[in-house]
Parts: structure tokens; C-alpha cells; sequence
């Protein structure tokens, strides 16, 4: 189990990197290939590419931990925050009207998912830290 969680840590981060790296090679490409995205307003180039070095830089932490466990706690935690305030972000839209409920399946994979991973992920590496 030991290895299985930097692995997962690492498989996490290239996501988030592969997702970053597009929203900033092709910010348009990118909005119309997500499901739901067009949903959410009007094609903005410079806040998907913002965003996008959001997704590099919490990715590039996760892989980081993932070979340097002294850095676990911190990277994996701060990236933990950023996901679950994601995520948490999509059920407010819902709470409040902005988007219907269809939309939390649907975004499920790459919202929550992630997120509920990665908060596992930081969990397990404060249990795990030397003290």
C-alpha cells in the first residue's frame, strides 16, 4: 500500500497536469471539449489559461509529493484545499439555482473525484509523515 499511494498521487498530478497543459495550449479547444463547460458562460481565453497554471502547478505538487515524501503534507494539502473548494464550488451553483442537479453526475469524474481523492491523499500523508 505504501507504493500505491505515491503512484495514485502521481497518476493524479498528470492528470492535473495533462488538464492544465491543454487549457493553456488550446483554452478553446479545451471549452468546447468538456462536457458541460459552454454551460457555464461565454468562451474567456485569459481565465481558462489562468486556470490552467492553477491545474500545472497543484498537478506538478501532487507528482512532486509523490517522490519527495517530506513534501507530501504541505503539496498534497494545499492541492486538496484548491480541488475540494472546486468541487464544493459545483454544489453551491446547484444549491442555489445557477445549474441543475443533472449537473453533479456529470461532473462528478473530473470535479469530485478528483477532489475526494486528493483529500484521501492528504489525509493518508499526515498519518504517514515522520513526527
Amino acid at each position: 500500500m505504501s507504493k500505491a499511494i505515491p503512484a495514485l498521487a502521481g497518476l493524479l498530478g498528470a492528470g492535473l497536469i495533462g488538464n492544465g497543459i491543454f487549457m493553456l495550449a488550446s483554452p478553446e479547444a479545451w471549452y468546447f471539449a468538456v462536457p458541460g463547460v459552454t454551460s457555464t458562460g461565454p468562451f474567456n481565453q485569459h481565465f481558462l489559461r489562468d486556470i490552467g497554471l492553477i491545474f500545472v502547478l497543484i498537478g506538478s505538487g501532487f507528482v512532486y509529493g509523490a517522490v519527495r515524501p517530506s513534501s507530501r503534507v504541505l503539496l498534497w494539502s494545499i492541492g486538496a484545499i484548491w480541488l475540494s473548494g472546486h468541487a464544493l464550488f459545483h454544489v453551491w451553483e446547484v444549491a442555489v439555482g445557477i445549474c441543475g442537479p443533472d449537473v453533479l453526475p456529470r461532473d462528478f469524474p473530473a470535479v469530485t473525484l478528483p477532489a475526494l481523492i486528493a483529500a484521501a491523499l492528504s489525509v493518508w500523508s499526515l498519518r504517514h509523515a515522520d513526527h
